[in-house]
């Protein structure tokens, strides 16, 4: 017996399937938990850079030390008449450059290179906490005294543990200046970090910490100061700059 087809039937199956499809997001869509995180590790940076930047006030203060001979670091010595509030400072920016490469080795994009870039920043923030609680004992540029127990060796173990601290820590900062550069260019991670300006501050410090390091080893040798504080004081100023420059890179996505 033939089946027949009521036309109200023949419509219903040849009408399209509406069932919902599968989307795709759009390809330069963030997701909401990338960009909190994004937010959260820049605002960290950007905090991080503005603490380790609390040396500029030494004009305002009257420290007595000399910003062209002396040590940043001469500023939190002991014996000195602001050591709390620069030892506070560095602590802080080191907790909180710390907790923002931290962040991003958690929540944001990995490549070998950005790992080891911000795990260079993780670094620089933790040897600046333990930097903050090794204080030097004493001034060593602006008093001969000092210099000379230095030379001696005389001096307490927390003040010659603060040069490793702070060797340390410069080189962390180095480390993820230039990696996490490499790695804008490479895999476009943060490209802007790639940008003329990004790499014209990366080799401005590679030439600040070059200035630094001959001025200490001029010193140390008796060869006078080379203008040791003026280059050290570039160092870190580029350092905090640069951080401040990967904060809006961070927040941006670019």
């Amino acid at each position: 017996m033939p089946i027949t087809v009521k036309p109200s039937q023949k419509r219903e199956w040849a009408r399209p399937d509406r069932r919902p499809r599968p989307t795709t997001a759009h390809p330069t869509a963030v997701h909401p938990t990338t960009a909190r995180a994004a937010t959260a590790v820049s605002l960290l940076l950007a905090l991080g850079a503005v603490a380790y930047s609390a040396w500029v006030l030494e004009p305002f203060l009257g420290t007595g030390l000399s910003p062209v001979s002396s040590y940043v670091s001469e500023l939190a010595a002991r014996d000195q008449p602001y050591s709390t509030l620069f030892r506070t400072t560095d602590l802080a920016a080191g907790l909180l450059i710390l907790a923002g490469a931290g962040g991003a080795l958690l929540w944001l994009p990995r490549r070998w290179g950005a790992v080891v870039g911000w795990a260079g920043l993780a670094l620089f923030g933790a040897a600046t906490v333990v930097d903050s609680r090794l204080a030097m004992s004493c001034a060593p540029t602006a008093d001969a005294a000092c210099a000379a127990r230095e030379r001696a060796g005389l001096v307490p173990a927390a003040h010659a543990a603060h040069v490793v601290s702070s060797s340390v820590a410069a080189t962390g900062a180095l480390v993820g200046m230039v990696v996490l550069t490499l790695a804008a260019r490479r895999y476009g991670i943060l490209p802007s970090l790639a940008s003329p300006p990004g790499l014209l501050l990366v080799l401005l410090e590679l030439a600040a910490t070059t200035w630094t390091l001959a001025a200490i080893a001029a010193f140390d040798a008796g060869y006078g100061m080379w203008a040791l504080g003026a280059g050290q004081r570039l160092q870190v100023l580029l350092i905090a700059v640069w951080m401040g420059f990967l904060a809006r890179s961070v927040v941006r996505r670019g």
